[in-house]
């Protein structure tokens, strides 16, 4: 009776990790045998063959150095070991290690319900690996592209704490842009962290981008090449050398102006600068004219008429970044590299954003002060609570308006009196009837509200939900001495 032999099955693993040296030594067999079929005899009689008899070969034989922040890079033709190669690994890291296969997903939650212990966290984290687009935040993680469910399990693996980050077919699902985006911002993050990661592809074209301190390149059977390099940051993504900035129009802004989570209109453009990679758009900046105040200027400049504000002094209106290149510093660059070309010796800027993630730093610029609420937008806040308004909902311009259709008219109006009250430039805005004046005249604004209809006026409720948010004013000096650039 014939012995029934396995088709394919481990002949040898041999393991050793040296912690102390950080070195592991890998000796792993194959043995792979002929399943006995009617075809197969025939082939295996034809070109004499002994089907009876097992195969044997050497996956693995090798030793290789890699330290707790070192990046491994594994490359190698499908079939030739890499996937074994991170298994051994995995194994014997144990619990230091975490795999992107692991990662947990919530996919019926927000993004920002998923991560981080607090909004803060969540928010700092979620632009850590590029989805700092505040309508993402919002998303849950089924509503996103391939693109950014990879950035968003990487956010896991930073949350995990664990000092290993292992990835088989690294990237390998996506466009091979977003892969070196994706290779450049890891390798940042993980340096930045003094973390190590252990990714494997057989895709070769993210050397530049992952920087490796450790290459590997397995060949089938037991050949492999191991290179050790200096462990360092890569300097710059290999594709913002494919990039330039030159003059735009507002038209720019438009075209991304969706991926921004202001509104669309700008008002006062002085410049517009664009960034370019062949012919596409990949970021825009808007300088614009000043608005008659602005908190945390007097901090700063001495006071000035509007006339001389408008000469010496422009406001960073915009920024945007394609979703496609964000966290490869392109926010800082376009800002660093069209500072001197605004026309001005002063920039000022506010923004949200700059609290969690400081590219405006990064490019010059100087955090002067962060401001709380203005006292008016509170007591704004406060009556529009007393009314039964969700002060978190105050965005959504359709929930406002159905609020309001349920106040009687003497409600109605303690509102308008509360927004004459409370003059703020930005409300001002709203009623401007001048391009020559983006910031209107106090008598039109006054009588725009006394006959606001419903519509209108939840367009400034909807102001007021962003005036609440705590802000960052920064400011660029063209005569004063340069700031030290920060490490991204």
């Amino acid at each position: 009776m014939r012995h029934r032999i396995e088709q394919f099955r481990v002949r040898r693993v041999c393991r050793t990790y040296d912690r102390e040296q950080a070195k592991f030594r890998f000796n792993i067999s194959y043995e792979t045998a002929v399943k006995l079929t009617p075809r197969a005899l025939v082939v295996a009689e034809a070109f004499g063959l002994g089907v009876d008899e097992a195969q044997k070969f050497t996956v693995l034989d090798t030793e290789l150095k890699i330290a707790p922040t070192d990046i491994v890079y594994i490359t190698g033709d499908s079939g030739s070991g890499k996937s074994v190669l991170l298994r051994a690994l995995r194994k014997d890291l144990g619990e230091e290690a975490v795999d992107l296969s692991e990662v947990a997903v919530d996919a019926d939650k927000p993004l920002i319900e998923t991560v981080g212990a607090t909004v803060e966290e969540g928010l700092e984290l979620l632009s850590k690996v590029g989805l700092n687009d505040a309508f993402l935040f919002l998303r849950t993680y089924g509503q996103l592209s391939d693109g950014q469910k990879y950035r968003y399990r990487i956010a896991q693996l930073i949350e995990s704490k664990k000092q290993w980050w292992l990835m088989d077919e690294f990237a390998a699902c996506l466009d091979r842009d977003t892969a070196k985006i994706i290779a450049f911002n890891l390798q940042k993050i993980a340096r930045q962290q003094g973390k190590a990661v252990i990714a494997a592809t057989t895709h070769g074209d993210l050397f530049e981008d992952l920087n490796p301190s450790v290459s590997v390149h397995k060949r089938f059977g037991q050949e492999i090449q191991i290179n050790y390099f200096q462990n360092q940051r890569a300097s710059e993504c290999s594709l913002v050398k494919e990039m330039w900035i030159e003059q735009g129009t507002i038209k720019d802004w438009h075209k991304l102006s969706s991926f921004h989570y202001r509104g669309h209109l700008v008002a006062g453009p002085r410049k517009v600068f664009r960034l370019m990679r062949g012919e596409e758009l990949c970021g825009v900046i808007v300088y614009c004219y000043p608005p008659p105040s602005c908190f945390g200027r007097r901090l700063v400049l001495p006071h000035m008429s509007m006339q001389e504000l408008n000469e010496k002094l422009s406001i960073i209106n915009r920024v945007v970044i394609h979703p496609k290149y964000r966290t490869i510093g392109l926010g800082a660059k376009i800002i660093r590299d069209t500072l001197a070309l605004a026309g001005t010796p002063y920039i000022e800027m506010v923004a949200v954003m700059a609290k969690y993630n400081p590219f405006a730093e990064k490019a010059g610029l100087k955090k002067i002060v962060e401001q709380q609420p203005l006292e008016g937008i509170k007591r704004i806040a406060a009556q529009l609570s007393e009314f039964g308004f969700n002060l978190s909902l105050l965005g959504s311009e359709h929930y406002v308006l159905e609020r309001l259709e349920r106040l009687n008219s003497a409600e109605f109006g303690v509102l308008k009196e509360l927004f004459i009250e409370n003059k703020h430039p930005r409300f001002k805005k709203e009623f401007a009837v001048s391009r020559h004046q983006p910031f209107g005249k106090t008598s039109d604004y006054v009588r725009c509200i006394e006959n606001a209809d419903s519509l209108k006026m939840a367009k400034l409720i909807k102001l007021v939900g962003m005036l609440l948010q705590t802000k960052v004013y920064l400011f660029w000096n063209a005569h004063a001495k340069p700031l030290i650039e920060m490490k991204d």
